[in-house]
C-alpha cells in the first residue's frame, strides 16, 4: 500500500512538474529567438535497460530549461543532450535524470524514484556504462 501511494505521489510530481516547464519552455523559446545560443553538447554514461527507460532518461533531461536535445542509447547506455551553458550547467542535467531513478556517472539515482520504476527498468546498479565525452 505504501508503494502505491509512494507511486501515485510521484507520478502526480512528475505530472504537475511537465505542465510547469511546457509553459515555461513555450515563454523562453520566444525570448531565445532574439539572441543567437551556441548550444553545448556533452555526452555521458546513464544506466537503464529498455525502451521506456530511454522515455523517462531523456523526459528528465529535457524538461529542463534550457535542454534542446536528449538522445539515450540503450545499447551503450550513454545520452547525448544539447543545452544552452549560459543557462544552465552540466550538474543540473545529471541530477534531473537521477531523480527520475537513473544512476549516471556523476550522480546515483533516486532510490525512492528507482523503485517506482517498471520491473523491466529497475536495472543493474553494478551495470557498465559508457563514460560521455564532451564536445562543443
Amino acid at each position: 500500500m505504501k508503494n502505491i501511494i509512494l507511486s501515485f505521489i510521484f507520478l502526480l510530481a512528475i505530472s504537475l512538474t511537465s505542465c510547469s516547464n511546457k509553459s515555461k519552455n513555450q515563454t523562453s523559446t520566444t525570448s531565445e529567438v532574439s539572441k543567437e545560443i551556441t548550444p553545448k553538447e556533452i555526452s555521458f554514461g546513464v544506466r537503464g535497460n529498455c525502451g521506456m527507460c530511454k522515455t523517462t532518461i531523456e523526459k528528465a533531461a529535457t524538461n529542463l530549461d534550457g535542454v534542446s536535445s536528449a538522445s539515450w542509447n540503450v545499447d551503450q547506455k550513454t545520452i547525448v543532450v544539447s543545452y544552452d551553458s549560459s543557462s544552465m550547467n552540466e550538474m543540473s542535467i545529471h541530477d534531473a535524470i537521477a531523480a527520475s531513478g537513473y544512476d549516471t556517472e556523476k550522480v546515483l539515482g533516486n532510490l525512492d524514484a528507482y523503485n517506482s520504476l517498471p520491473g523491466c527498468c529497475q536495472y543493474d546498479h553494478e551495470m557498465e556504462m559508457n563514460q560521455g565525452t564532451k564536445t562543443e
